[in-house]
């Protein structure tokens, strides 16, 4: 290929994008019209959530609009206040399980969970709390996603996991949560320190998931860790306990814009 012949490629390419985005702004504006004739308070929403829905519905304005009317109906019910309090999951907190701190070269802030400090909760409303520390953590996460950015990262830290912090009910909740209404949020998870029983308990867990996100999981064998996190993470940035020296923060102390 020659150099007037390269460069005309090139130019065809950035115009195709330009078009590409001008395009997925008109199905935006569309959307949003559809959205806000049916449901006013969707003006409070900024256009990352209409993306990601949209981006969700594979660009259909129809089902995107319908999906976000969906989700707008669901905040409201389950989170009449517009935010999760603290005190609101005392019992979850009180297991200092997840952690915020850092961004990978993408600018994705990243969530770190502890499978092994993780204990189900007994009592009438022990349910209901875990699913509003899994909102309360989720909002956090994407509240810490720069302009422009939509997604996170998600390491699973399974040290000290064992059958007492086996939870498939909590899983599944985790699952339909993320899938449900932060669909397209992950980035990708890496899950490491996992023993091998968890990965034959993988198999009945899989299912579970959709098979785009499945796509994003990366199992991490212990002498693997640094050196592939570090591929996507800068090492300033990186949490000292995977070879970087980013202390963690308890995502309780986490400070977020509102």
């Amino acid at each position: 290929m020659d150099t007037s012949t390269a460069k005309d490629v090139k130019k065809e390419e950035i115009i195709s994008k330009e078009v590409s985005e001008i395009m997925n702004q008109q199905k935006l504006c569309l959307m949003r019209t559809i959205v806000e004739k049916q449901d006013p308070t969707s003006k409070e929403y900024d256009d990352q959530v209409f993306r990601r829905l949209l981006r969700y519905r594979k660009l259909n304005v129809d089902e995107a609009s319908e999906r976000f009317l969906r989700y707008l109906k669901w905040r409201k019910s389950f989170v009449p206040n517009g935010w999760i309090s603290e005190t609101e999951i005392p019992n979850e907190i009180a297991q200092d399980k997840v952690f915020l701190q850092g961004f990978d070269k993408k600018g994705r802030p990243i969530g770190i969970l502890f499978f092994g400090r993780h204990f189900p909760t007994k009592g009438k409303d022990s349910h209901a709390e875990y699913k509003r520390y899994l909102v309360y953590c989720l909002d956090k996460l994407c509240a810490r996603m720069p302009v422009g950015q939509e997604q996170f990262t998600f390491i699973g830290d399974f040290r000290g996991w064992g059958l007492p912090n086996f939870d498939v009910k909590g899983l599944q909740v985790m699952i339909s949560i993320l899938q449900d209404y932060f669909p397209e949020t992950l980035a990708q998870a890496f899950l490491v320190h996992h023993p091998n029983i968890f990965k034959t308990m993988w198999k009945f867990i899989r299912p579970f998931i959709r098979s785009n996100t499945q796509k994003k999981i990366v199992f991490l064998e212990s002498k693997m860790i640094t050196p592939r996190l570090l591929q996507d993470i800068d090492e300033d940035q990186l949490p000292e306990i995977y070879g970087g020296k980013l202390p963690i923060v308890p995502i309780q102390d986490t400070i977020v814009a509102n």
